[in-house]
């Protein structure tokens, strides 16, 4: 493991207090890596820092590219998750109503703006307009492509804010390659689960994601439709995903037993 507290509990956990552990640098030959260290806008130049270190990531930065970027991840999934659009500059309304139907669903190629609702979900040209002026001063927008997404209504789970985006039956999924090692509600401070036939159904879908992305460590997460069937919402690296509401001592318990 290389690790970076970020001091949040749904990033970090402490290794030593569960497992027994050793802090070992590698003086001969190279060690590979499992990295737990917050959301990374230089991956490469991590990858390259703990390469001088005789330490190998367990994903090359291209890799490291493909679990996290959408423009990456989406072609290889397309059939699975919404629809989707992306634009190097803030587009023009009238360029997304020639593609889309209102409400469309916006967010970064990389990452929405901490769930804001405001700037998620545009229920027509003003709003859009209002988010594209927005876009570039926006501190962890503006350097992020602008996706366009399809807004398909979920099934949704207790309290709505108008604030927040809808909170939707929506699950993490952690993959180790082709294994699921955990999988636990998005939503923390909202009390849901899955039924065993609920749950076969969200595996197969995060299964087929994790062969066809073909990394280590991914993260997968799932949603159910009004119609009860599943999609995608998103991919991430396992690597500095927060845990949400699967518990990390059985989840690095599973990758030991795998490993």
């Amino acid at each position: 493991m290389a690790t970076y507290p970020v001091g949040m509990s749904r990033y970090d956990f402490a290794f030593e207090q569960f497992f027994a552990c050793r802090h070992p640098m590698p003086r001969e030959g190279t060690a590979t890596a499992v990295a737990r260290m917050g959301a990374a806008t230089d991956y490469e130049q991590r990858y390259d820092q703990m390469a001088a270190l005789n330490v190998r990531l367990i994903h090359t930065p291209e890799e490291y590219r493909r679990t996290s970027e959408l423009p990456i991840w989406y072609p290889l999934i397309a059939d699975l998750t919404a629809r989707s659009v992306w634009f190097e500059k803030p587009p023009s309304s009238s360029e997304i109503m020639s593609q889309f139907k209102w409400p469309v669903f916006v967010r970064g190629g990389r990452q929405t703006n901490r769930h804001q609702r405001h700037l998620s979900i545009l229920e027509g040209p003003a709003d859009f307009e209002r988010v594209m002026e927005w876009w570039d001063a926006d501190p962890i927008l503006h350097w992020q492509p602008v996706v366009c997404r399809e807004f398909i209504p979920l099934r949704l789970v207790g309290e709505q804010s108008p604030g927040v985006m809808p909170r939707a039956f929506e699950f993490r999924s952690f993959w180790w390659k082709d294994q699921c090692v955990g999988i636990g509600p998005y939503w923390m401070d909202e009390h849901y689960e899955l039924t065993s036939v609920e749950k076969s159904a969200a595996l197969v879908l995060g299964g087929e994601v994790a062969r066809r992305l073909n990394v280590t460590f991914l993260v997968v997460d799932l949603a159910q439709r009004i119609d009860g069937t599943w999609i995608v919402i998103e991919c991430n690296d396992g690597q500095d995903s927060g845990y949400a509401g699967v518990a990390p001592f059985l989840l690095w318990r599973k990758v030991l037993d795998i490993i």
